[in-house]
């Protein structure tokens, strides 16, 4: 029996059932956030993903206080039932569709419960689409808005209410991307390159979007800009295909440094503040990778020292930093630069695999 609650929504896209999504093995659907105070403090995120195929939904929230990151983790069996946004003690819950979305935690000693709003209609991201040789390694569709939240965050009986004017982005995903164990076949063929920045910011009455991947000499091979003005609809996006970022790197690592993009005529000074390890949110992780089967449902809390990281192992390359943000005429703004390096990338004099 492959029916499912989706079944009863007009939202069938072919004439499977929704439990079946296409024919690859690596088909997943995600939901991410991160948020932070208006003073670059108390950053938290949070992922859940489904892989249809796998029959596997694992989530993911994180909040850093006093310098650890507190990482909450869990992974079910998903039983064919895509419409059940829970996994153990994390769930989701859809007020608004593309507005208004809230995250529910209660486990390990880590609980929140925290709301998303808005602040314009999300922008659709250009399809990403990624081969190497033969190969179809990514091939999907992303939208992505920034909003503010209200809510509070507990850890080990300490509860913070969300500063006012807190905000932050989200994002959904769906397609192909690499999930649960990798294809041995096809691993090994050459030393991987990967490379990708994103950097959603929110500026006081504005938000501005940018995002880079590019083949090792540094070519993009998908880029693009978009400033959405507060309240914009579908069409109040001013897009710009032709971004720059001049880019830096922490000495002795792969992670972003101080750094200028330049979007048009505009130019956005980006200075981060602080780290957020990608891998407490599954991205990376050895053990709590995307769509890796831990049975029927495991929970697992981690605290990761950042002081203490190791920051040419490959897990801990996939870092958000937080970053303050000035703008022409001295706005000013908040945001994240998350960058993943893999491999060679000219630009930044990066070789082998995760050194420099």
């Amino acid at each position: 029996m492959a029916l499912s609650r989706g079944d009863d929504y007009p939202i069938h896209q072919t004439p499977d059932p929704v439990a079946y999504a296409g024919t690859d093995r690596n088909f997943y659907d995600r939901y991410f956030f991160n948020g932070y105070a208006p003073d670059g403090s108390g950053f938290f995120a949070a992922a859940f993903g489904v892989y249809p195929h796998l029959d596997v939904a694992d989530a993911h929230f994180c909040v850093v206080r006093n310098g650890v990151q507190h990482c909450l983790h869990a992974s079910r069996h998903l039983g064919m039932e895509r419409m059940a946004l829970e996994c153990g003690p994390i769930r989701i819950e859809i007020i608004q569709p593309l507005q208004q979305l809230r995250v529910i935690v209660d486990g390990e000693g880590i609980a929140a419960d925290i709301t998303f709003t808005g602040r314009a209609f999300p922008i659709e991201e250009p399809r990403f689409t990624w081969r190497v040789g033969p190969r179809t390694v990514m091939d999907y569709t992303r939208l992505t808005q920034n909003g503010h939240y209200d809510g509070w965050i507990e850890v080990d009986g300490a509860r913070e209410a969300l500063p006012s004017g807190s905000m932050g982005t989200r994002d959904r995903s769906w397609g192909v991307r690499p999930i649960g164990a990798a294809d041995p076949q096809f691993a090994g063929r050459s030393v991987p390159q990967f490379f990708w920045q994103w950097t959603p910011i929110n500026m006081g009455a504005r938000s501005i979007f940018f995002h880079l991947n590019a083949h090792a000499d540094g070519t993009p091979w998908n880029t693009r800009a978009v400033i959405v003005p507060d309240g914009a609809g579908a069409q109040g996006l001013a897009e710009h295909h032709a971004p720059h970022m001049a880019s830096a790197l922490e000495e002795g690592t792969r992670w972003p440094a101080a750094s200028v993009l330049a979007i048009g005529a505009e130019t956005f000074r980006i200075a981060p503040l602080s780290r957020f390890q990608m891998r407490g949110l599954g991205y990376t992780s050895p053990r709590w990778g995307h769509g890796l089967d831990h049975g029927t449902l495991e929970v697992e809390r981690e605290d990761i020292v950042l002081a203490d990281i190791d920051p040419a192992r490959p897990d801990n390359l996939h870092v958000q930093m937080l970053c303050r943000v000035t703008g022409p005429e001295g706005e000013n703004g908040m945001g994240v630069f998350e960058q993943l390096a893999i491999g060679d990338y000219a630009p930044l004099g990066l070789t082998g695999l995760a050194g420099r």
